[in-house]
């Protein structure tokens, strides 16, 4: 597997049975979580390895463009970024075609998301930075074999799709932040429905990627309010270009 990969599976598997850490739980307090819905929180974490079986001691690491031979035939590795760190994808050109897991489905999004480890981080722009490349590097003629869902064709159309559905959010959330918002209260403007409580964690993640993206841009600013929660509002100062840059 690819060495990013390998060491946060270690890292997430190692949290198994500990109690939450300090500045992870500050982390959610003050985005504006609930107690229960710090509750649920503490109650989940160090669940991951529960659900995984461990991970060896060894591995030999994958890298980008690296060439396999499997099944008697030549697969590239292409990683993808954003979703987890160094996703490996395997591209046969003989067969005309990709196991793409995670980095391409053909209706839904993975989940692109900050976490309390790395606060600051902005995944999203890895994300479109790497959907950027794909279109460059793949050839639109391939069958793709997604994580989830059907397989299917047009992967170069597929991708743009994704791009901009990320872009228009974007341009959704620096509309909506003419006036300051809490994170809790993007929900809507982002996703376009009511979120369930057992997806709070994840829709917490996304709108923070998406945010995080906006403040590294400069197009907005974040503070904390009066109640002691992070809150955001666009910046008078700077515009949004809604740019092709990511194509």
């Amino acid at each position: 597997m690819t060495g990013e990969e390998y060491l946060l599976g270690r890292l997430m598997t190692g949290y198994t049975g500990q109690t939450v850490p300090a500045v992870a739980e500050a982390f959610y307090r003050r985005i504006g979580f609930s107690e229960k819905q710090l509750d649920d929180y503490r109650t989940r974490f160090g669940s991951f390895g529960e659900y995984a079986y461990p991970l060896p001691h060894q591995y030999r690491r994958m890298v980008d463009r690296e060439t396999l031979s499997i099944g008697g035939r030549y697969w590239q590795v292409i990683v993808g970024r954003g979703h987890s760190p160094e996703h490996a994808s395997l591209y046969c050109p003989a067969l005309k075609l990709i196991i793409s897991g995670d980095q391409i489905l053909p209706r839904i999004t993975p989940n692109v998301s900050v976490f309390p480890m790395e606060p600051e981080g902005n995944p999203l722009e890895d994300w479109l930075n790497s959907c950027a490349r794909l279109i460059g590097i793949l050839p639109d003629d391939l069958l793709v074999l997604p994580a989830h869902q059907a397989p299917f064709t047009g992967i170069r159309a597929r991708l743009n799709q994704i791009i901009d559905s990320h872009r228009m959010a974007l341009a959704r959330l620096y509309e909506q932040l003419a006036t300051p918002h809490n994170l809790l209260d993007l929900f809507d403007c982002m996703f376009g429905r009511t979120i369930r409580e057992e997806e709070i964690q994840m829709a917490t993640g996304e709108t923070l990627a998406h945010l995080n993206y906006l403040l590294a841009r400069g197009n907005i600013r974040r503070y904390v309010d009066d109640g002691g929660l992070l809150s955001y509002v666009a910046d008078a100062d700077a515009r949004y270009i809604d740019t092709d840059d990511a194509h």
